[in-house]
């Protein structure tokens, strides 16, 4: 219980009083510092005890888009710098709207959607290397990867890059590795992942593990490993370059509804789920000793599933349910109770989904450190989380430098057992997104946004040059003749038809 203002008050002008009059006591000292250390105890210090939410105003929202009504627990919108998209209801099967952030307000209902799949989409997930690369997967057991062009769509995109075929049944997670180019997971409903390297459209390696139906997958930080939850009630970590599982904690939730977990910075895991009493709940472990959670915390009796969205550089956590018309947000640190409660945006709405910005996407301006996008029935709306500051300068405590978007590794040495960190970028001047990079199609790499050096006419031999047309001029005689072989070969044919030979 905390001591009431006026008694601090008082405690500290009564040691301000005797310290200039030279009469206060040890004891006396000693107590109101302990008084002090108590208030300290009580308010704990973080820059972001105050963060709040705020949705937009009206016209910077996105109206008229008509979501998926699949009863999936995805988050149906995926955003980066450049782009929202979401799945959304089509008929002749699956389809997704993607909108250039600018394009705000109402959505015409004629605009030209992604089109490829044929049963619907279930998952869709942007390359952290490449704006323009978006991922899909859908019920008609494929994945696929797309390269949506900087303007606006002017008619449906419906050839995509890449079509990745290797699951039996529906596909409904896509997940792209956080450091190496080209590396994307698939779990499907055969309980199968699937590791591809998206440049050349193969399998890299497969893991069976899984006897049942996967909720959710999260790489770490560095890719190295990932951790999924299970409809067996089990949270795996997995290490796919050796096809294994190195560790797995039966039921870290008591209860039988799907959980959700993901890799915190420091190689912990949080986790959502129910308790046996169907109350949601949140926890916290280490991966290398799973007996007791670092962290175990009961919240409501709500239905929806909660979908935690983590941002690394401030170690926090937003949950999302589904159904809810709130977002709790919590900050996870080193002393207990590890996991601290912050604050709650709410509003009228319950939310359908919800996509979360990449660091290098908020406005440094506004001390914004996240931005959310709510999906409802029919429209999305852009929240923003700020820190309440009143300077206009780069507040460096709040930005660190964040995951940028190259890639620190090829997929070769990924496969190799390189292991790299993010390469990070500073978002002092904040970040502008490069403009789109053509994707030339090619056997070894079709994801590769380096160009082709072509030989230009003055790196060629000159020496060479009179050989060359000696070759023109055979082939040429070789086309001459064969034409006048195939002329005498149908006017025999003609006499014979005729009846004159």
């Amino acid at each position: 219980m905390s001591p009431p203002k006026a008694v601090l008050t008082a405690g500290f002008g009564f040691l301000h009083a005797d310290l200039v009059s030279g009469s206060s006591t040890e004891n006396e000292l000693s107590s109101v510092g302990a008084l002090y250390a108590m208030s300290r105890s009580i308010v704990r210090q973080s820059k972001f005890r105050h963060v709040f939410g705020q949705a937009v105003k009206a016209d910077q929202g996105y109206d008229d888009i008509r979501v998926s009504k699949v009863t999936w627990d995805s988050s149906f919108c995926a955003v980066n710098p450049k782009f929202l998209a979401v799945i959304v209801e089509s008929s002749g099967g699956g389809a997704f709207l993607v909108l250039p952030l600018s394009k705000t307000g109402r959505v015409d209902k004629n605009y030209p959607l992604v089109i490829g799949h044929s049963g619907p989409v279930l998952d869709i997930d942007w390359c952290p290397h490449d704006d323009n690369i978006l991922a899909s997967c859908s019920e008609d057991c494929t994945a696929m990867v797309w390269q949506i062009p900087d303007h606006s769509l002017t008619r449906a995109l419906s050839d995509p890059v890449v079509v990745l075929e290797g699951h039996s049944k529906r596909v409904g997670i896509v997940s792209w590795h956080p450091t190496a180019r080209n590396i994307l997971l698939t779990a499907g409903s055969d309980n199968l992942i699937i590791i591809w390297n998206v440049g050349t459209g193969e399998p890299l390696l497969s893991m069976d593990d899984h006897p049942d139906l996967i909720y959710s997958v999260s790489w770490n930080r560095n890719g190295s490993l990932f951790c999924t939850t299970c409809k067996d009630r089990r949270l795996r970590v997995c290490d796919p370059r050796k096809r294994e599982v190195v560790a797995e904690r039966l039921a870290p939730h008591e209860g039988i509804r799907p959980m959700r977990a993901i890799f915190t910075r420091d190689g912990n895991i949080f986790t959502t789920g129910f308790t046996r009493m169907s109350q949601r709940e949140l926890g916290l472990w280490d991966p290398t000793n799973f007996e007791e959670p670092i962290a175990l915390l009961e919240l409501d009796t709500s239905n929806g599933v909660l979908l935690p969205y983590y941002d690394a550089d401030a170690n926090m956590v937003y949950l999302c349910g589904k159904g809810d018309s709130s977002v709790r947000y919590f900050e996870i640190t080193e002393e207990p109770p590890y996991v601290h409660y912050l604050s709650t945006f709410s509003s009228k709405e319950p939310q359908r989904g919800m996509g979360f910005m990449p660091k290098r996407g908020v406005d440094v301006s506004k001390c914004e450190i996240a931005r959310l996008y709510k999906l409802h029935d029919k429209k999305c709306e852009p929240i923003t989380m700020t820190v309440p500051r009143k300077s206009d300068l780069f507040q460096d405590d709040l930005y660190p430098d964040t995951a940028g978007p190259e890639p620190a590794m090829e997929p070769e040495e990924w496969l190799d057992g390189r292991d790299e960190d993010p390469i990070l970028v500073s978002m002092r001047e904040g970040y502008v997104p490069p403009k789109s990079r053509e994707l030339k199609v090619a056997k070894k790499n079709v994801l590769d946004s380096r160009p082709t050096t072509r030989r230009s006419m003055s790196t060629v031999d000159t020496n060479s040059l009179p050989r060359l047309l000696e070759e023109i001029q055979n082939l040429k005689a070789t086309v001459l003749s064969q034409e006048k072989r195939i002329c005498d070969l149908e006017n025999k044919l003609s006499q014979y038809t005729n009846g004159t030979a």
